[in-house]
């Protein structure tokens, strides 16, 4: 279960650095061990009696790095000061103070005092700049019994301390020449730059520190006055360097040394697994699928050849229960049963269907998983039995029209495959974008036109809704109608409609040097979730693509319902992609990944027992091991829809003196570079059901069209962006920005965007671009951060990339998951993320590597899958297939020109 990512780092000999400690250690987290590595520098905290202003104090004192003292929100709201003091239960003398935060973004100062009667307070350190989340306070020595640590809070977000330590350090000072340190192995070997120390969790090993000093001689540091600084709480270290592994997870090291400047060791990663991982009783079962001749991989085909072995499946379970199996052929025709097989926790059981795989087409191994007093859990794996050979020529091996017309695919063993796609757009695919009649008639003005254009708006939006969900269309007559302000549709059913894209037709202009979206729709209100009508979802892995998954009760829940389908991303995952540890962007800093949910946005169709369908496909795996997933009803009365623009030309002031050469981290020839003016032409917030069409663009800064959170089912079609002025750099000429789900985006072509077609961060799909066209690019069209999933590009000429950007932005690593690329044109890069998969078929145009691995950052990435490289599949459009197949020609037609 994971991903190995053991060839990710420049391995530390093992034998030189880990040092096992005992298991009650393990158990406390490596207090003991801690402690009397720390040569005689004793941590005076441990064990002490704590107060806080909240919460629970002893945590802080308690020798575990994995416990956080948490002052209340409330507290933190009362004054924006929490505070924790410690008793050392007589007096002592003390000169350096230790504590990790989760944060440190939220802290405006801190202060140390000291006292032995807790009333007379007086101050030993105090800090107003450069606050960190690793702190070390070295100050002149002090006498006392009480220590207080004051924080003094900028925003009133979590505060989570672990472990505060207190010493009476005995340390050197530096020497005066002294001009880098550096940390080295055991043997006194320098570290590189990004070297990394694997532990388990509860192990430690030790840091050994040298300096050089101007002459070139190599000094030692052990018993200098020196600072270790570990950036998370999954690893904490002592005064003297012995690191502990708390938890799973990666952890920046640091050392430093006071001279007359701060000097600072380069990265050192100390990165954490669990052996114990998964063997709670939450996962149930830890499984498995063998076969000698077939891929057993996430994101590779499975598949056997006729007249070979069935695969057999192992589970060791965590729990005590009963199993039982089915072997499933085309989803309907049980091939084998496994009878109820007692499971006993930790015993292995195999189960290998008998026969042989003597007809093609898909199998699953489906097991249902008993325990008393519990509802069941499922566990399944997939496979196809396949001939090459009988793939048509010139089709994909994973995706091709059979026999009877429809699609085939071949997914890999967890059922994993191409997403079906064809449930995005206006009405959810396949529905023809209506003409709606006119309510309202806008001709142009003197001076600005803002306020007759949202007068008119307003006017419509009186009206009431027909029974085909629209109010009307507000027409603007040919001519130039100068916008100073914004927009704004906040009612369903209303349509903003041009005389024409062209020189001669209905032209909005924005004027000003306001930086604004000229035309906004919906509000930004996001879905409220019924809390109470949460759901487990009860199978251990939904591969992407699934419509179909079980919940513990499903009792409560009817066709028809509105949904979100949560997959939870936990810390266990971000560790096992490696986004816990992304090298710093050279010369700066790069920011790792937390947690976070992807929230698929769903309506039920079918019900069966507790088994639930939904509309469209699941664009991510849901896996136990990461986290599970949810589900709940909601409601959206907030979400508008059936609102449009259509057949107009957009365009905006700037100021042709502001000229710039900058290009990302390059330069370019000189260009417009004014930002005071328009930004995006039209946003949709809260909508669903709404289109843009026939709309031509020049001079925008950001966008175009841009689908933000909230959005579902827009089209943009039939449109162009021409001359966008910005600054060319991170942020600016999205011309179609993508940021909700469902959303269907063709025949566009665009110019001198940098990002043409691009999907933002943990973006919930499908979404699709298809037929479209950029030029004068200077960037590549791209999902651009932070794991969105399931996007297609469908016949799109422009350099495209899918890739893991690493410590690009402030930290964007693995872009896109489960995204295809077909019959695509230009430059490609196209790579695997761990936990997923990309698809690369049927490109015409240059291969491009990534951006990393690289010399820097060596750490091996996989390609994706690349199927027909250099020829296009005679599946001519994928979307296009999936719509017909789904909906009929008459769906196909519909979404014509």
């Amino acid at each position: 279960m994971g991903y190995d990512l053991t060839g990710w780092r420049k391995k530390v000999s093992a034998s030189l650095i880990v040092l096992m400690i005992c298991s009650q250690a393990a158990m406390a987290g490596g207090k003991q061990a801690v402690d009397a590595a720390a040569d005689g520098d004793v941590n005076l905290a441990v064990g002490s009696t704590a107060t806080a202003s909240s919460g629970s104090a002893a945590n802080a004192v308690d020798g575990k790095g994995e416990t956080v003292w948490q002052p209340l929100a409330a507290d933190r709201k009362d004054d924006m000061n929490v505070w924790l003091s410690i008793d050392l239960g007589k007096e002592e003398t003390f000169n350096k103070v230790m504590f990790n935060l989760n944060r440190a973004d939220n802290l405006k100062d801190y202060r140390l005092l000291y006292s032995n009667d807790q009333t007379n307070w007086n101050e030993a350190f105090s800090k107003n700049k450069d606050v960190s989340a690793s702190e070390t306070a070295s100050f002149e020595a002090v006498s006392a019994r009480y220590l207080k640590l004051s924080l003094n809070l900028s925003k009133d977000l979590n505060v989570q301390l672990s472990e505060l330590s207190v010493y009476n350090s005995s340390e050197a000072p530096a020497p005066a020449d002294l001009q880098r340190i550096y940390f080295t192995d055991a043997a006194g070997k320098e570290y590189p730059n990004n070297s990394e120390i694997r532990l388990n969790k509860g192990e430690e090993a030790a840091l050994f520190l040298k300096g050089e000093l101007k002459s070139g001689s190599v000094v030692d540091l052990s018993e200098v006055a020196k600072t270790f600084k570990s950036s998370t709480m999954d690893v904490s270290v002592s005064p003297s360097g012995t690191v502990t592994a708390n938890q799973i997870g990666a952890s920046l090291m640091q050392a430093v040394v006071h001279t007359t400047e701060d000097l600072k060791t380069s990265d050192l990663w100390v990165v954490v697994d669990d052996p114990a991982a998964f063997q709670g009783e939450a996962y149930v079962v830890n499984s498995k699928l063998t076969h000698p001749r077939m891929k057993t991989e996430i994101g590779q085909p499975a598949v056997i050849e006729p007249q070979d072995v069935y695969p057999t499946v192992s589970l060791t379970p965590t729990v005590n229960g009963n199993v039982t199996g089915e072997l499933i052929y085309n989803g309907n025709e049980t091939v084998d049963a496994l009878p109820k097989t007692a499971l006993t926790k930790g015993e292995a059981v195999e189960w290998t269907p008998v026969g042989k795989a003597d007809r093609q087409g898909s199998y699953q191994l489906r097991l249902t998983i008993e325990q008393s007093g519990k509802e069941p859990v499922y566990e399944s794996y997939y496979f196809t039995v396949l001939d090459p050979k009988s793939v048509p020529a010139g089709q994909s091996q994973i995706a091709f029209r059979g026999k009877d017309g429809k699609m085939v695919y071949v997914g890999d063993y967890r059922g994993n495959q191409i997403l079906d796609f064809s449930n995005v757009g206006y009405m959810g695919g396949g529905v023809k974008i209506p003409n709606v009649p006119v309510k309202a008639t806008v001709s142009p003005g003197e001076g600005d036109d803002t306020a007759r254009i949202q007068a008119a708006i307003d006017e419509v939006a009186r009206l009431p809704l027909g029974k085909d969900g629209f109010r009307g269309t507000v027409l603007l007559k040919k001519g130039r109608y100068d916008v100073g302000g914004t927009l704004t549709v906040k009612a369903s059913g209303i349509v903003l409609r041009g005389m024409g894209q062209d020189e001669n037709g209905t032209l909005i202009y924005g004027t000003g040097a306001n930086p604004r979206n000229l035309i906004e729709i919906g509000e930004n209100v996001g879905l409220t979730l019924d809390s109470g009508s949460k759901q487990t979802i009860s199978d251990l892995y939904v591969p992407s693509g699934a419509r179909t998954f079980h919940v513990e009760d499903a009792s409560a829940y009817h066709v028809g319902d509105q949904i979100v389908v949560r997959r939870i991303g936990d810390k266990n995952w971000i560790h096992a992609i490696g986004m816990d540890y992304i090298y710093n962007r050279p010369g700066g800093t790069a920011t790792q990944w937390s947690p976070f949910n992807l929230d698929f946005d769903r309506i039920i169709t079918a019900i069966d027992g507790n088994s639930i369908t939904v509309d469209a496909p699941l664009a991510s795996a849901i896996e136990r091991q990461w986290g599970g997933g949810e589900i709940y009803k909601y409601t959206d009365e907030a979400r508008i829809q059936q609102v449009g623009v259509e057949n107009m030309r957009v365009d905006s002031d700037f100021d042709p003196s502001v000229i710039d050469t900058v290009m990302d981290n390059d330069t370019t020839d000189p260009y417009y570079a004014d930002e005071k003016h328009a930004e995006r032409f039209v946003v949709f917030n809260s909508v669903k059901n709404g289109w843009v069409r026939d709309v031509t663009g020049y001079h925008l800064s950001y966008s175009l069209v841009q689908m933000s959170r909230n959005s579902k089912w827009i089209t943009v079609q039939d449109s162009k962006m021409y001359d966008m002025v910005s600054i060319i750099t991170g942020g600016r000429r999205y011309v179609i920005h993508q940021m909700g789900q469902l959303n269907f985006v063709q025949r566009i072509y665009t110019e001198t965007a940098r990002h043409a077609f691009v999907v933002d961060s943990r973006v919930q799909g499908p979404n699709v671009f298809l037929d479209g066209e950029a030029v004068k690019n200077y960037n590549t069209s791209e999902p651009h951060h932070r794991w969105s999933v399931g996007g297609l590009f469908d016949n799109i000429k422009a350099p495209i990339s899918i890739r893991d950007r690493a410590w690009l932005g402030s930290g964007h690593g693995w872009a896109g998951a489960n995204y295809v690329s077909w019959n695509t044109e230009g430059e490609l890069t196209s790579q695997q993320p761990p936990t997923a998969q990309n698809y690369a078929i049927g490109h015409v145009g240059e291969k491009v590597a990534g951006l990393v691995p690289s010399d820097y950052d060596p750490r091996p990435r996989s390609d994706g899958y690349w199927d027909n490289y250099g020829q296009h599949v005679t599946v001519e459009s994928l979307y296009k297939q999936q719509l017909e197949e789904r909906l009929g020609k008459k769906a196909l037609n519909n979404i014509q020109k």
